[in-house]
């Protein structure tokens, strides 16, 4: 009987060895699943041309280079820590209330920052077990190998400016093959993917001017597959956060008067379908986040006096920084109006199967869904985050009413351009989204590409014909 404990505990870990074995996560061998070229079974003359892989990055994700060829953006580590990035702010056309053209220029795609993985274990990914290889526009090319390209645009400008570099970087890549009919794939992260799918609308038209949309599909007769990741489809209301708080980048934060000048901030907001603000009980509030009188109302932005007393106190004349908050103001007005109608334009409805999308996405981290406002003192305040809420309303989860299940920046129902979380609903019937599949995972925002559950699919979606 003395011996019974340790009998017991040998069982124990014989159980938990069977359970582990055979339940537990193991995982795929890449490696086996796909370099299968050392049994070719037909010549190398007779293989099909693998469409070449653009990776086209999110928000932030690009880095900028001054136009000494310095890395302004992310620049070393202690500028990640510490730094406002001010010099990162676009300048402003008084007249056209457009960004004017930057010296600071996009840069390239970084493996890593510090120590965090941004697109290195995607690029590893796809040389090592796709056999890909990477490729620079100019290249000679040899159309029997793999290529990829590494699209870096500058992610402050707007969209449809993205959109038109992106033509011009594909139109290069079939000059350079000697194929003017060569069809591309494109991996798109986070903002990438709504470049990528204005781009399949629109080509490079702008038809942001009015409320018509002239679907012409002109991008997507360039495109054989497009595959997404963290795409704020309907949008993101952590992008909302960035624009009334600023972008917080570790210890520092770019502010908020400096992020306005960025139209790209403003195509991030909800979607008009989305309901994005509630009362303490949980009432939806009907509001036009896109209506520049709400913003006025709440004081956000470039209307929160802190913002405008600091834009102001820049200045060593005070009517210059007073002519500065009013030339912001009209500024921020005409994108948000703009952003407005990009919304928009990614979910009218689309000639039958034009194209599909896969979209891959998390959806097991509390992610920022809706604003709640509560009466204080017989003022209306809004709340961010659940935590913020004083009073608080017994029996109410706050946190399941402000928050949804995603990745931290992009809730599951945008990453799937749904106005609900509920997967029984309908799509509301003003979000058109074309989706082949989609596949979730377990991580946040900025590590998606190092999933081993998407790296396996991504190669799977992309190699298979």
């Amino acid at each position: 009987m003395k011996h019974m404990p340790f009998i017991k505990y040998l069982f124990l870990i014989a159980v938990t060895s069977l359970i582990v074995g055979c339940g537990g996560f193991i995982k795929p061998d890449l490696e086996a699943l796909y370099q299968l070229n050392e049994y070719p079974l037909k010549s190398r003359q007779q293989q099909l041309i693998q469409p070449p892989v653009v990776v086209i990055p999110g928000i932030v994700s690009s880095t900028l280079k001054n136009a000494d060829g310095d890395e302004v953006w992310f620049g070393p580590w202690y500028r990640l820590m510490f730094h406002d990035y001010r010099e990162l702010e676009l300048d402003i056309d008084p007249v056209t209330l457009l960004p004017k053209p930057s010296t600071i220029t996009a840069g390239t795609l970084p493996d890593k920052v510090l120590t965090f993985d941004f697109y290195g274990s995607l690029f590893k990914i796809l040389e090592r077990y796709g056999e890909y290889n990477l490729a620079e526009i100019g290249d000679t090319i040899d159309p029997y190998k793999r290529q990829y390209y590494k699209f870096a645009y500058d992610w402050r400008y707007d969209n449809v400016d993205a959109a038109r570099q992106l033509d011009t970087f594909i139109d290069q890549i079939r000059a350079d093959y000697g194929m003017p009919d060569l069809k591309v794939d494109l991996v798109a992260h986070s903002m990438g993917g709504l470049v990528a799918r204005y781009y399949m609308r629109y080509g490079t038209k702008d038809v942001l001017d009015d409320n018509e949309f002239p679907v012409s599909l002109d991008g997507a007769k360039k495109v054989r597959r497009l595959i997404q990741l963290g795409a704020p489809n309907l949008g993101s209301v952590a992008a909302l956060h960035q624009l009334i708080k600023g972008y917080k980048v570790f210890w520092g934060t770019m502010p908020v008067e400096s992020v306005i000048t960025m139209p790209s901030s403003y195509q991030l907001l909800p979607h008009a379908i989305k309901d994005w603000m509630i009362t303490n009980e949980g009432k939806i509030l009907e509001r036009d986040l896109f209506d520049v009188e709400i913003w006025r109302r709440f004081k956000w932005a470039v209307f929160e006096p802190s913002v405008i007393e600091r834009v102001i106190k820049s200045y060593e004349n005070e009517e210059e920084g007073r002519q500065r908050v009013k030339l912001l103001q009209r500024y921020f007005h005409k994108h948000l109006e703009r952003a407005r109608r990009f919304v928009w334009s990614l979910t009218v409805p689309l000639p039958e199967s034009s194209y599909s999308i896969i979209a891959f996405g998390g959806n097991c981290e509390p992610t920022p869904a809706r604003l709640l406002v509560e009466e204080v003192d017989g003022k209306s305040e809004v709340r961010l985050w659940p935590h913020e809420i004083k009073n608080k309303i017994e029996g109410m989860d706050y946190n399941r009413i402000m928050l949804e299940p995603g990745d931290g920046r992009v809730t599951k129902p945008s990453m799937l351009a749904r106005n609900s979380l509920d997967p029984v609903q309908a799509r509301h019937k003003y979000s058109y989204f074309p989706l082949k599949y989609a596949f979730f995972l377990c991580h946040n925002h900025g590590q998606l590409t190092g999933n081993i559950s998407f790296q396996d699919n991504l190669l799977n979606a992309l190699l298979e014909n």
